[in-house]
């Protein structure tokens, strides 16, 4: 279990990976090598798994979001996994989750516009292996909701 100097930061390192560490120890009120042991070891136990840059998807040319469901013939490992490895070499799928309820998958697939996204569908997500049903949603607009951290922490106090 992490304590609540933990949890301030990993808040502060969820609104600025770049931050510095004396700046996080400062915030959190520790020295600053404490705080880069307390780093560390959040990296080590796995809580920590990298940093990264959130980006403007539409400022970089892609225009259309699609979520898209994805049904498969059989729930057998084998075709998982499978499935799995191909969905993977694909470029512009963002994300992919197993899920329960009607569908096997969800996508979340980044493209620049909806050609894009048509010829993506039909060289790519058409061959899928195991597939037998797509359903894709596209995103008229996101609403800004809590960072990751501030709705992990919200469960957690």
């Amino acid at each position: 279990m992490i304590d609540q100097i933990d949890t301030n930061i990993l808040r502060a390192l969820a609104s600025d990976s770049r931050a510095p560490v004396s700046q996080i120890a400062g915030d959190v009120g520790l020295s600053q090598s404490a705080c880069t042991r307390r780093i560390q070891a959040l990296e080590a136990s796995g809580r920590i798994q990298g940093y990264g840059a959130r980006f403007g998807h539409r400022r970089l040319g892609f225009h259309v979001t699609a979520l898209v469901d994805i049904t498969l013939g059989t729930q057998i490992e084998e075709d998982l996994e499978k499935f799995e490895r191909a969905v993977s070499a694909i470029d512009g799928i963002v994300e992919c989750a197993l899920v329960s309820g009607g569908q096997d998958y969800r996508l979340k697939i980044l493209c620049r516009d909806l050609d894009d996204y048509e010829r993506l569908h039909r060289e790519h997500l058409g061959r899928l292996p195991g597939v037998v049903k797509i359903n894709s949603s596209f995103v008229l607009r996101s609403v800004p909701t809590r960072s990751e951290a501030d709705a992990l922490f919200a469960v957690t106090a």
